[in-house]
């Protein structure tokens, strides 16, 4: 089978076959469920709290772990835990925890799925705080989204992992925090000659 992965000369960045986009060098081109994720969600502001609690869970289960890999995964997530519900998770007891251990769909470290039920129960109290998690998470940048390359921390998610941290959150180094600013948009990362990068 042809790889659809063709890298654009002097840069890394990678275009499908047809010729017409060039994406990320990080972007898999042979994992449609990638492009997909690359194309209509990496680095797109998301203000629903669902959406922004699904991505947290998600990024937390991804630490020490590919993208990609947690990527395929989704959807035994969203089977797992009750469709990113964090209402209900916040009400999950060890029994939960013993079950979701044994799932083979998703990544089955117990810590991590601890850490899922513990940030659901900090993310509704921070909604309880401010109004919703998005009015929280947007404040740290005043509602704006920045563009930025080549980091995988910076003093923003510095701030935001103590803050979260602080507030009892696992899993939420500044890395992680990082990747999940980049996954929401509210840090731009699409690298220089990207279709969808901006300036």
């Amino acid at each position: 089978m042809a790889t659809q992965t063709q890298k654009t000369a002097g840069t890394g960045l990678r275009t499908d076959k047809t010729g017409t986009k060039t994406r990320c060098r990080w972007c898999n081109l042979g994992n449609p469920a990638y492009v997909a994720y690359h194309d209509n969600e990496w680095g797109v502001p998301v203000h629903d709290d669902g959406k922004l609690y699904e991505m947290l869970l998600l990024e937390t289960f991804q630490a020490g772990l590919s993208w990609e890999c947690i990527l395929n995964k989704r959807e035994a997530f969203r089977r797992a835990f009750d469709g990113f519900d964090y209402s209900r998770i916040a009400r999950y007891g060890e029994s939960k925890v013993s079950v979701l251990a044994q799932d083979k769909g998703i990544v089955r470290n117990r810590l991590k799925i601890r850490a899922a039920i513990t940030n659901a129960r900090a993310f509704i109290e921070i909604q309880g705080e401010w109004g919703s998690f998005d009015r929280y998470i947007w404040g740290f940048t005043g509602g704006h989204a920045i563009v930025e390359r080549g980091l995988a921390t910076s003093p923003l998610s510095d701030a935001i992992s103590n803050d979260l941290r602080r507030r009892g959150m696992k899993f939420v180094g500044s890395t992680i925090v990082y990747a999940y600013l980049q996954a929401i948009g509210v840090i731009n990362s699409h690298e220089e000659g990207c279709w969808l990068c901006k300036q």
